[in-house]
């Protein structure tokens, strides 16, 4: 048994479809779902209370140029409905790692998924199941980053740890800007302030009314959630 005691009880852990989809850019790659599985169920095992957002961009995003000339609220809902097949997915491998899975939908669809019922989620991480919160908010106009940090609010996690395929936050896109500067910490108004794509400002701004860190890691680097989890100074973290 390891004796690495990790420094967060309670976490969540936003994912973006498109880490889903891996490098094919669309769909689901069984391949990566199984390898997020894995890191997820060898976090889980330290006794980490584990919930997850993921987003839905992998099939459809509402703001996208696909959903260009549709209406606001259909587009949205389709995305919304996109995060529940990836979560679906993700619950399929957690279990294929043994780790016990829940899906929670905040559109109600009985067969599918449960409802979101705020207590009902607490108590399952409380007997250590995984849960993962699917369709967002359930409402139009509003991000799964949004979504992420209501959830987290909701169910009182310690942090949200926002799995991105860049090392932290930058002054300016790295993969466009050679010596683009990384932030070990910034504050909650300075990436308000600098318009830094991080997370969308209403979810920034959920975060800082309620004073709950963020920290933005790379995802792609195997063993970073919970390198993470056992307070390693990875990525970047958002606080007051």
């Amino acid at each position: 048994m390891s004796t690495v005691t990790p420094v967060f009880k309670r976490v969540l852990l936003k994912l973006s479809g498109e880490a889903l989809a891996a490098g094919q850019g669309f769909g689901v790659d069984s391949v990566r779902v199984q390898e997020i599985a894995a890191e997820l169920q060898e976090v889980h095992s330290l006794g980490v209370q584990v919930a997850v957002v993921v987003g839905g961009g992998n099939f459809f995003r509402g703001v996208a140029e696909q959903a260009r000339d549709m209406d606001r609220v259909s587009a949205d809902h389709m995305g919304m409905l996109a995060t529940v097949i990836n979560a679906l997915a993700l619950q399929d491998a957690l279990e294929k790692h043994g780790v016990y899975t829940r899906v929670m939908s905040a559109i109600e669809m009985n067969q599918v998924a449960e409802p979101f019922i705020r207590r009902r989620a607490m108590r399952h991480l409380e007997k250590g199941r995984l849960v993962i919160f699917a369709a967002g908010t359930g409402n139009p106009y509003f991000s799964t980053d949004t979504a992420a940090s209501l959830r987290a609010m909701e169910i009182k996690a310690d942090v949200i740890l926002k799995a991105t395929k860049v090392d932290g936050i930058y002054d300016a896109d790295p993969v466009l800007v050679k010596d683009a500067k990384m932030f070990d910490q910034i504050s909650y108004m300075d990436v308000l302030r600098k318009g830094l794509q991080v997370m969308d400002s209403t979810a920034i701004s959920l975060c800082k009314d309620n004073n709950l860190p963020i920290i933005i890691f790379n995802l792609n680097r195997t063993g970073n959630i919970k390198r993470v989890l056992i307070g390693e100074k990875i990525g970047s973290l958002v606080s007051a």
